[in-house]
């Protein structure tokens, strides 16, 4: 039997009920088979079997008290998963759905995704099952507070640096920074995704959507191809999704779906992101108000969904940008945009396509860009505000995008250039795993067995 076959087989008897960890760790693992059959020292250092072993699993008690008095009790997590490339890098996420098994789905990909960016970074990942919707400033920042009073005896600027994720923005960042700062009478770069006026980094809000962006502009380049005048689709309506579609309209394409968690707009004259601001960042409210804007867009709640997937993927456009959260792209909503002239999909989610799904763009041949290659603009621009606040500077829109620009080039490369190497040149999949593996691998190596 294989290392890898072992290996999977033992996660499931170590690590029981984490289906979203096992995925991501065969989708990872299956696809490096090449590069171990080439290279024996990846199998006699035991890489494998420490890779998908957490360095470090924090598992604790959240104590916050409602507006009503009332005691409440939470779940948090931080799994530290690789720091041989450098500081644990990886968001916070707070949403009802966060499990062990989220948590370690998402810190594997960190690994493979900080690696490939060529920054010093580790990779890590943090949450709580706490749900910020529905509560009062107040009550996130309460819940905030005691959240960091366990978490700050784990992180710091030169061991973890957390960002924010789905439900952690600007305003979670800042109750869980000034908990920090209390704690440990320190101001440093111990989280990113600051406010600007405290030590963020311009950009950082638009990184991920631009940078998704930009990774399927490299893959259609590549292919003799561009994004002026695509028509497309892009699930979520969050920071990353309405970055997106800002960008993807800056280059001449045409955004035309979005959705959240109660359905889906289309809007075949062009999503407009300023009504998704409005709505989204100030107002909170669900995505149905945008007709009141826009009287000629549709709204398709999610209980008229087919059974069988997502309505944002089931019109007709040449490219696709999954930005909502993993798995909502099922092998039927693959089947559809592929028969409806799909011709790119670049994740900016975190494992947003089923295996199933992903295995039909594979085999269609078409640009396919994998989360921890396209969506990485996040925690690179995270990592520059870590630089900036190392020199106590702040660098301007123009040098940040210039730099996340560079850096998304740059992963588009080493993909498709170790692609090409294992005989594969279109396949990202095979090329982003490998090449983020090898990095992290040659450093595990070198510093020995721990």
């Amino acid at each position: 039997m294989s290392t890898i076959k072992n290996t999977l087989e033992g996660l499931k008897r170590s690590s029981p009920a984490q289906a979203e960890f096992y995925q991501a760790a065969e989708e990872v693992l299956e696809s490096l088979q090449p590069l171990l059959d080439s290279d024996p020292r990846y199998e006699r250092n035991g890489i494998i079997e420490r890779l998908v072993e957490p360095e470090r699993q924090v598992l604790f008690r959240v104590t916050w008290i409602d507006d009503a008095g009332t005691v409440r009790v939470n779940k948090g997590y931080r799994v530290q998963f690789n720091s041989a490339l450098g500081p644990y890098k990886g968001g916070l996420r707070f949403h009802p759905s966060v499990t062990s098994g989220v948590i370690k789905f998402l810190g594997f990909e960190q690994i493979f995704k900080n690696a490939l960016t060529g920054l010093p970074i580790g990779g890590g990942k943090g949450g709580s099952d706490f749900n910020p919707k529905g509560c009062s400033d107040r009550e996130i920042m309460r819940f905030c507070q005691s959240f960091m009073t366990e978490l700050h005896r784990h992180i710091g600027p030169l061991t973890d640096v957390p960002a924010g994720d789905i439900g952690v923005g600007t305003r979670e960042i800042g109750y869980l920074f000034g908990q920090y700062r209390r704690l440990t009478a320190r101001f440093d770069g111990a989280l990113t995704g600051k406010g600007l006026t405290w030590g963020g980094s311009r950009g950082r809000a638009e990184a991920t959507g631009y940078g998704c962006v930009y990774f399927a502009e490299d893959m259609l380049n590549d292919r003799g191809a561009d994004l002026q005048g695509m028509t497309c689709l892009v699930s979520g309506s969050g920071n990353v999704a309405i970055y997106a579609i800002e960008k993807l309209l800056t280059l001449g394409a045409k955004p035309i779906a979005c959705s959240d968690s109660t359905g889906t707009i289309h809007h075949p004259a062009g999503i407009d992101p300023g009504t998704l601001k409005e709505i989204k960042f100030h107002q909170r409210k669900s995505l149905s108000h945008y007709l009141e804007a826009h009287t000629d867009a549709e709204f398709v709640p999610l209980e008229d969904y087919p059974e069988d997937g997502h309505a944002v993927w089931r019109y007709r456009a040449d490219a696709a940008f999954p930005c909502a959260t993993q798995n909502e792209l099922s092998e039927a909503d693959a089947e559809a945009l592929l028969s409806n002239g799909i011709l790119c999909i670049s994740e900016g989610a975190n494992m947003p396509c089923t295996s199933g799904a992903i295995d039909q763009f594979l085999e269609a041949g078409i640009a396919y860009g994998p989360g921890k290659a396209s969506n990485a603009g996040g925690v690179a621009t995270s990592q520059l505000e870590m630089q900036q606040n190392a020199g106590l500077t702040q660098w301007s829109m123009e040098t940040v995008d210039k730099h996340l620009r560079q850096i998304m080039k740059d992963i588009h490369h080493r993909s498709s250039t170790t692609a090409s190497e294992f005989g594969e040149p279109d396949n990202l999949v095979l090329g982003a795993n490998i090449a983020g593996f090898r990095r992290v691998a040659e450093a595990m190596i070198e510093q020995g067995i721990d």
